[in-house]
């Protein structure tokens, strides 16, 4: 099985975050936004959303987009809830992922360390930061009335909605919101981190998430 992403795709994480619990192998092929590689006529013939994460399986078949990636290789397993009412659950978490909690996470982290091109003053930045505060305080309430060793929806395991809110609230420090305002969230991290078979976001360098310059990085 291939997995198209680029180096730094928090979506393309949550893709090797799973396969690496599950102990499925999976191979890279690391594409580079600024060389234009999501704009080749290839990849956009296989993928024509233009964007990583994207699957190809062992039979061809292809698949793209990280929440359709994580339910299909969740099945069967634990990291899918079997009950339905826990499912719905998961699917609306991995919703308001996508459309509230990582866009303006995501934001803040392009614009204020990997471009460095905004000012923490800026309207933009400071509405970004308003939106990840207020989905960073639905997720902490949320992690509370868990308890100290629950997850997302589920009590003794996670589920793919935890992995799918798990990278971007991982770089909220880069956007300039510490997680030590969020007891439950900070420790849901850490529990994350040491789940078996946890895959960094740079292969062999566990403390190099939050690396901002290419020279910082492994080859």
């Amino acid at each position: 099985m291939i997995l198209y992403d680029t180096r730094r795709s928090g979506n393309a994480w949550k893709v090797r975050l799973l396969a690496g619990f599950l102990g499925l192998p999976l191979r890279r092929r690391t594409l580079s936004i600024d060389r234009g590689d999501l704009r080749d006529p290839g990849f956009l013939q296989k993928f024509p959303f233009g964007q990583v994460p994207a699957l190809e399986l062992e039979d061809g078949r292809l698949l793209a987009e990280s929440a359709a990636s994580l339910q299909f290789l969740a099945r069967d397993t634990p990291w899918w809830p079997t009950n339905p009412f826990a499912q719905a659950q998961a699917l609306a978490w991995m919703s308001f992922e996508q459309e509230r909690h990582m866009p303006p996470l995501a934001q803040l982290r392009l614009r204020l360390a990997l471009h460095r091109d905004a000012d923490p003053g800026e309207p933009r930045i400071l509405s970004w930061s308003a939106q990840a505060r207020h989905a960073l305080a639905l997720l902490e309430r949320q992690l509370a009335g868990a308890g100290p060793s629950g997850w997302l929806i589920t009590a003794d395991h996670p589920s793919i909605a935890d992995l799918a809110l798990y990278p971007y609230t991982r770089f909220a420090p880069m956007g300039g919101i510490s997680l030590d305002a969020y007891p439950a969230t900070n420790a849901w991290v850490d529990r994350i981190r040491q789940w078996p078979g946890y895959q960094p976001l740079f292969p062999g360098q566990p403390d190099m998430d939050f690396a901002t310059s290419e020279a910082e990085l492994p080859a």
